[in-house]
């Protein structure tokens, strides 16, 4: 599933079909955009625009007040999870009643409630299949399913009953705690092991190929999150004590970081795994990246096994600013590119915004890393209380079709709607 360099320009269908010149090119650079605009009133739903600052198609997907009543918004779900499926004809968000809602990606048509799946369902689409999308029970169960979002047949891929170690016999939860993700192909899944009580069991990897245990560790240690990186190498957990990956035969392990924050895992440019995040204890705020296949590994038990070297994208610390932020890795198909989206940035010491400040921009993962900023979200009085109008961003697999949040300058912190932007596909690469 790495994309090998080759490609044919495609030309942009859906919403964005024949908005771009045929000389149109991003700017890169840092804060090509200037100033941000004044604001502006929030777009009808399905109505194309040019960004103001940046030049990209944007357009409005979601109406939460007609298409699903009586839902307080309608959003996408999270910058870990891939909103879009194989070939970008549909897309789903999550509605504030706890269902999660189907769409034309093209027409940008409501088409239907997703049938099964409540709450923290974990919905993963399928890497080359368009109509199957994979999801667990909310908060997980003991059983991964397959489901055709065109025909509603639903299938168990997976049952976990009876198959796993003599310690994970009281399972209950099997999940990843709902920001994990399985392999690029699919292949290999991680998840955490917990009873009825959510009390953890341990961790489990999983072959859906050879629909068998690769590997388990017992621990009573519940993290924030686990996933397994792209290229199904490395199991991660991330938690106050630190995020750590794992082998799939949990026989070996790597520091990634001293703690947990936002990040993702994504692919390099050589094919590595990388794991990409924030460091708020480091003098800058750094964003940084670690190629977690070139880190040297230590025995699974060992104590106080150093951080992986990490490469610094840029500082959030800038003459007194601060910022929240959230990345994408799921650009599978474009390697050596994340997704990053600042909210609730404060301005410097001299009143300004620095120039990553609450807009979506791409970033290239090296050393001397190039800039596209894509947008502006617009979404406006985040605050730690405020969590559904985080403007969390999602890639699809070749970075041309980023979904976002936005109250777009609304005060209403649950009248959230889903915003696209629509590239070119030769735009980034």
């Amino acid at each position: 599933m790495i994309f090998d360099g080759s490609f044919e320009f495609a030309p942009v269908a859906g919403p964005c079909a024949g908005f771009y010149p045929d000389a149109f090119a991003l700017i890169e650079g840092r804060n090509a955009g200037g100033s941000a605009a004044a604001a502006s009133p929030r777009p009808a739903k399905g109505q194309t625009f040019g960004e103001p600052n940046f030049g990209t198609c944007m357009v409005r997907t979601t109406d939460h007040r007609v298409e699903y009543p009586p839902a307080a918004f309608l959003r996408e779900d999270y910058s870990r999870r891939q909103a879009f499926n194989a070939d970008n004809s549909r897309f789903f968000v999550f509605g504030s009643n706890g269902y999660w809602h189907l769409y034309d990606a093209n027409s940008l048509a409501y088409i239907h409630v997703l049938d099964g799946l409540a709450g923290d369902a974990e919905p993963q689409w399928h890497p080359s299949n368009p109509s199957l999308l994979y999801y667990v029970p909310n908060n997980g169960g003991t059983v991964l399913y397959s489901l055709n979002v065109e025909t509603g047949a639903r299938q168990t891929v997976a049952d976990f009953s009876g198959r796993l170690p003599a310690w994970a016999q009281g399972a209950a939860h099997i999940w990843t705690k709902s920001e994990g993700s399985p392999s690029a192909d699919a292949r290999y899944w991680g998840f955490m092991v917990e009873n009825g009580s959510f009390s953890t069991l341990g961790f489990i990897v999983w072959d859906l190929v050879q629909n068998r245990l690769v590997g388990s560790r017992q621990s009573t240690y519940r993290p924030d999150h686990v996933s397994m990186s792209p290229s199904g190498r490395w199991f991660t957990t991330s938690g106050f004590d630190g995020t750590w990956a794992w082998s799939p035969d949990f026989t070996q392990k790597k520091k990634l970081h001293h703690t947990t924050e936002h990040s993702d895992l994504a692919i390099g440019a050589d094919g590595h795994d990388l794991y990409v995040s924030i460091d708020y204890q480091s003098n800058g705020g750094d964003v940084f990246y670690i190629d977690v296949d070139a880190c040297p590994a230590v025995p699974a038990d060992a104590t106080n096994p150093p951080e992986c070297p990490r490469t610094v994208l840029f500082p959030t610390y800038v003459n007194g600013s601060t910022t929240a932020l959230h990345i994408s890795g799921k650009a599978y198909a474009r390697p050596g590119w994340v997704v990053i989206t600042p909210y609730g940035t404060a301005l410097s010491r001299d009143g300004t915004m620095p120039w990553y400040g609450n807009k979506v921009f791409a970033m290239q993962l090296n050393t001397n890393p190039q800039v596209y900023e894509l947008a502006r979200h617009n979404s406006v009085g985040v605050s730690p209380l405020a969590y559904w109008s985080e403007p969390q961003s999602s890639t699809n697999r070749d970075l041309t079709r980023i979904l976002f949040n936005s109250s777009w300058y609304g005060t209403d912190q649950t009248d959230i709607e889903a915003y696209l932007i629509q590239l070119p596909h030769e735009a980034i690469r």
